[in-house]
């Protein structure tokens, strides 16, 4: 197989893009990260999207952005798995490259939803759950969060202040995130005084509606030196899942298949949790950042909110998770989320990042997790001279 390589990423700002159409977002990105990797046209493009038929009445994506970009002809195709899509499209690359199938890839992840309305986005959004157990009960993403949440602070003794941490942290870094959507720190009292969405989910425990598009070009490691490019080697990607339905899960507060996508990233690295400079965790609530580092092997089982309370998850910490905001700070535009968080990694690989900059990062992670982790998607990256 051979070895693949990230010679340039894009994005634009998280935000409320009601002047871009999707095309013209994916395009924005795309081109940035085409700028930046000096390749005029990719052989394969994979467009990350979860949305946009219900909420903009648009499929074909693969299609659509390809031509908008001038790369008519190319092979395109978009991948959908929930919240999940952007690590899906990029896995899709990622093979395609290693396989030896395509030379160039570009990966893109694309939504938008804040041209919708609240209610119409809720119920896109329930989607990714169970659509005959759960969906036709009624049930929104946001509460089958809560009823996660309220389990893990009734089996482990956890008050609702010791998530405070997560969401300070995240707004703390998106403050220095020129492309985050909220750029203000919040406090523990603010925190505390949040209106409650679902019980005990409050508004900082969960991520916002948003657009946004990240890209990434891929090319084995040998061209990207050819190129003269920093070496920013994929070292793994692994795919794990689980039931839709909550009510079907072995255990409410495992994870597992964020348990089995980084085990199985880990194997193909040769690496541990202990390798591990930053970690990109899927944070669309508090509860899966707590959940996502149990899983990866950072912290005990119900001791991940312990991390956050004693300061390891901040730049300065011993396994720094959302450096550039998170999905919290930063934006969670689903279909996308993926890609952005790897584009974090990347960014703080180069040395890129900042005030937010991790010192001596050299290898990095990231977690994208579809509907309640029924779809989990692991990469490991590492930055080589």
């Amino acid at each position: 197989m051979t070895n693949v390589a990230i010679i340039g990423v894009g994005q634009t700002a998280i935000g409320e893009h009601w002047e871009f159409s999707l095309r013209e977002l994916a395009f924005q990105a795309l081109s940035q990260a085409i700028k930046e990797a000096g390749i005029e046209r990719p052989d394969a493009l994979f467009v990350a999207n979860m949305l946009a038929p219900r909420l903009s009445d648009q499929a074909h994506l693969g299609a659509l952005v390809a031509d908008y970009s001038g790369w008519r002809g190319i092979e395109a195709a978009t991948v959908e798995a929930a919240c999940a899509s952007g690590g899906a499209a990029f896995q899709a690359g990622v093979r395609a490259v290693a396989s030896g199938l395509a030379q160039v890839v570009a990966v893109c992840g694309v939504e938008k939803m804040t041209d919708a309305t609240s209610e119409s986005v809720t119920s896109a959004l329930a989607t990714a759950a169970d659509a005959d157990f759960e969906g036709a009960q009624g049930v929104t993403f946001v509460s089958l969060n809560a009823l996660i949440m309220r389990r893990y602070m009734h089996e482990y003794g956890v008050p609702h202040a010791a998530f405070a941490p997560f969401s300070i942290n995240a707004h703390r870094n998106a403050a220095n995130n020129p492309n985050a959507m909220f750029r203000q720190p919040i406090t523990d009292d603010v925190y505390a005084r949040a209106p409650m969405i679902a019980d005990p989910i409050n508004l900082y425990d969960s991520s916002p509606v948003c657009d946004g598009a990240a890209a990434i070009i891929l090319c084995p490691v040998e061209m990207a030196r050819d190129l003269g490019k920093p070496i920013i080697r994929v070292l793994a990607s692994a795919t794990a899942t689980d039931s839709l339905a909550l009510a079907d899960r072995r255990d409410l507060l495992a994870l597992d298949a964020a348990r089995q996508s980084a085990a199985r990233a880990y194997a193909q690295a040769g690496l541990s949790p202990q390798d591990i400079d930053v970690f990109e965790v899927h944070d669309a609530f508090t509860i899966m950042a707590a959940l996502s580092l149990e899983a990866a092997g950072f912290a005990e089982r119900g001791q991940g909110t312990r991390l956050a309370l004693d300061g390891e998850i901040t730049p300065q910490g011993r396994i720094p998770i959302s450096t550039m905001g998170g999905l919290k700070g930063r934006g969670h535009p689903v279909g996308a989320t993926g890609v952005y968080e790897l584009v974090d990694v990347v960014t703080q690989l180069r040395g890129e990042a900042g005030a937010n900059q991790v010192k001596d990062a050299a290898i990095g992670m990231t977690q994208n997790i579809g509907g309640t982790g029924s779809t989990v998607v692991t990469h490991i990256l590492r930055r080589e001279n």
